[in-house]
């Protein structure tokens, strides 16, 4: 099989055009002799001279105009092939494919992707909305890059020994109340007070419903959960009507008239939001990407956000090791 070295390629090209060794060899800054031994290696190559050579003068055959001009194309190819290359290396071209769960996805991921699209225009950029035990196999077989999930600090999760969590920001969990209920006129809740109130929670074995219960359990009562939904803005207009009260993940509640957020008495309550990737995963873009994800969190950080950079990380929240499954409330 014919195997071209484009090196050879390349000084055939010039030679051709300066129609001598010694100025080919003087542009490349090689020495006559290297040259000749090149053309020599090309010769033998495809069997067939190249050059007619007498003791005075060169003459360039017709064969060697055909190769280099054919070569000029392949070398052009090869050429972008190799700048395309480093633009994948540099992480400015390729494929991000990042998963992530709804409340994230809109207000986390809209900042990143803006970024990662205006710094790195050439790449693509993919989105897969999904519950979050969609996106956890998902990542584990190379089908995401990236997937965005949580964990509750009273339901701690663990991950698989093949991915690294990156914990990217800490919500408070806040009681939504109306704001005509006499609970919410201090600046906090006793969850006590509420005992007697009708509830109003993520559908039942979720790890958002888990968590209130194990919260409410802690203050010494068990919440009436009368309405379940796993859509916060069917949650906030609930309580806005005066349904029911609510205990929510910061990231699902968009402050609106008739409506109060307010941390519970006692020590904090929150859920971590996480990005989770292969360890082994060598995407280029994978490290810009987790990146636009940091900043993207410090750009949506307010009293009841904070980004990790900021925060102590519950050490449980992002450890490798087996899955323990627990149920999530998918948002």
């Amino acid at each position: 099989m014919l195997m071209l070295n484009p090196l050879h390629l390349r000084t055939l090209s010039v030679v051709v055009r300066t129609g001598s060794f010694a100025e080919a060899a003087r542009e490349l800054g090689y020495t006559p002799s290297a040259v000749s031994q090149q053309i020599s290696a090309l010769e033998r190559a495809i069997g067939l001279p190249l050059f007619e050579r007498s003791a005075h003068s060169v003459r360039t055959a017709d064969a060697a105009h055909f190769i280099a001009e054919r070569g000029a194309e392949l070398l052009a190819a090869l050429e972008g092939l190799q700048e395309e290359i480093g633009a994948f290396t540099s992480g400015r071209l390729g494929r991000l494919r990042l998963g992530t769960f709804p409340t994230a996805g809109a207000r986390v991921v809209p900042h990143a992707i803006a970024s990662l699209t205006r710094d790195r225009p050439e790449a693509e950029i993919l989105l897969d909305e999904s519950e979050p035990d969609d996106c956890l196999p998902a990542v584990l077989r190379g089908d995401l890059d990236i997937a965005l999930v949580y964990a509750y600090d009273l339901v701690p999760r663990s991950w698989p020994d093949e991915l690294t969590a990156t914990a990217l920001l800490e919500e408070s969990l806040v009681v939504l109340l109306p704001s005509s209920h006499t609970a919410a006129q201090g600046a906090r809740v006793r969850l006590e007070s509420l005992r007697e109130a009708t509830w109003i929670a993520s559908r039942d074995g979720s790890a958002g419903s888990t968590c209130l219960l194990r919260l409410c359990a802690a203050h010494g009562f068990v919440p009436r959960i009368a309405h379940r939904s796993n859509d916060y803005d069917v949650v906030q207009g609930l309580v806005s009507a005066g349904v029911g009260v609510a205990l929510v993940p910061a990231l699902g509640h968009q402050p609106s008239e008739g409506l109060r957020a307010l941390r519970p008495f006692g020590n904090p309550v929150r859920r971590t939001v996480l990005a989770l990737h292969r360890t082994a995963n060598t995407n280029p873009l994978l490290p810009p990407a987790l990146a636009a994800l940091t900043a993207a969190c410090e750009a949506v950080a307010s009293d009841f956000l904070t980004p990790t950079t900021r925060a102590t990380v519950p050490p449980t929240v992002g450890v490798s090791s087996r899955p323990t499954n627990p149920p999530v409330d998918h948002r």
